[in-house]
This record gives C-alpha cells, structure tokens and sequence, in this order.
C-alpha cells in the first residue's frame, strides 16, 4: 500500500488558497479514480482506491499546515508504511506556476507542512511539489501563499490537476520520469 498526503488548511476559508494546492490534488485525484468516500480518520480525512494495480490511501490532514507530520505519521504507524511509502502533493513557491517537480528528501525550504511532516517522518519521502511561483519579495510571501487562485488562473489550474489525476498511474508505479514527460505532453496541448 501506498499512502499519497495532500497537504492544505481545512475550512471553505481556505479551500481555493494556493497553500491548499495539495488538498485541491487529493480531490481531483478522488473525482478522477472513483475512490472511496472520505471518512474522518488519522487526525484527518481519508480515501481509499486504486490507481492502476496500486492500492492507495489519499489524506488530507486536518491539524491545519504545521501539524500535519502528525496526521501522517497516525496514518504509517497503523498500516506500518515506510517513509518511502509516501508521497506528499503540495504547494512549491520556487516552481513557476502549474509546473509540477518530484524529489525525495531534502529540507522543508520554509514550507511549514513539510517542515511538520520531516519532524514526524524523517526526510526520505517523495514530494510531488506543486508550482505556485513566487510574488516577488519575501513580505509578501504569506499573504500570497494564502490567498485564492485569481480567476485568470481556474483554467491553468484545473489543466493541471486533470493531467495529474490523468498521470498518476506513473506515479502509482514510482515512474517519476515518465510521469514528468506525460504531465508535460498534456499541459502543452
């Protein structure tokens, strides 16, 4: 088994903020592979499915951002995964907007959720990091971070979670590069 984390606040408040962009793959992923209801589990919510031959359970926690190594740890310690079991979906500040980069370990480069996650779970997990770009300067990062989508990025942003949930059976199938390749294919069409 598989277990692939959206990271995201929890709230409506919070629901189109590019900090949420994990959240926002979590649900494409659910709406794309008919996964399982979400029920309240792990300090947070969770689905199961199958993308491909894979078994996969998809969070989200819910101990909002900077608890969220918390929720996933909850979550490997009862299926007794591995760091190497999980895949992590969030928002990348130093990635041009709906770009998609994978990596595996690594620092939290001020990302709180990650910053979380490596304190509960050590570095050694794949991090599909989401490209939200950067505004500009550094005081203007969290007001940024936290805010919506404007509405001339709907479009771009939903092409890029269709060709995700579109791709992710290379994911399911740890073919980073060829997932990479496809993602790309598909937002240049």
């Amino acid at each position: 088994m598989q277990l692939w984390v959206g990271l995201g606040n929890p709230g409506t408040q919070y629901s189109m903020n590019r900090h949420n962009v994990g959240f926002m793959t979590i649900d494409a992923l659910s709406e794309m592979h008919n996964l399982s209801k979400p029920i309240k589990k792990f300090q947070g919510w969770v689905q199961e499915g199958r993308i491909g031959n894979e078994k996969i359970l998809f969070l989200k926690p819910a101990t909002f951002m900077n608890e969220s190594g918390r929720s996933i740890r909850s979550a490997m310690d009862f299926y007794k995964l591995s760091p190497e079991d999980v895949t992590v979906f969030y928002d990348e500040l130093d990635i041009a907007p709906f770009k998609v980069k994978i990596k595996i370990g690594g620092g939290a480069a001020g990302h709180n959720g990650i910053r979380s996650t490596i304190k509960h779970i050590g570095e050694d997990f794949r991090r599909i990091r989401i490209g939200i770009g950067h505004p500009g300067h550094k005081d203007r990062v969290s007001g940024y971070v936290l805010g919506n989508y404007a509405k001339d990025e709907i479009d771009d942003l939903a092409d890029m979670l269709g060709a995700i949930g579109a791709e992710a059976h290379w994911l399911a199938q740890n073919n980073a590069p060829r997932f990479l390749t496809e993602f790309a294919l598909r937002m240049q069409g």
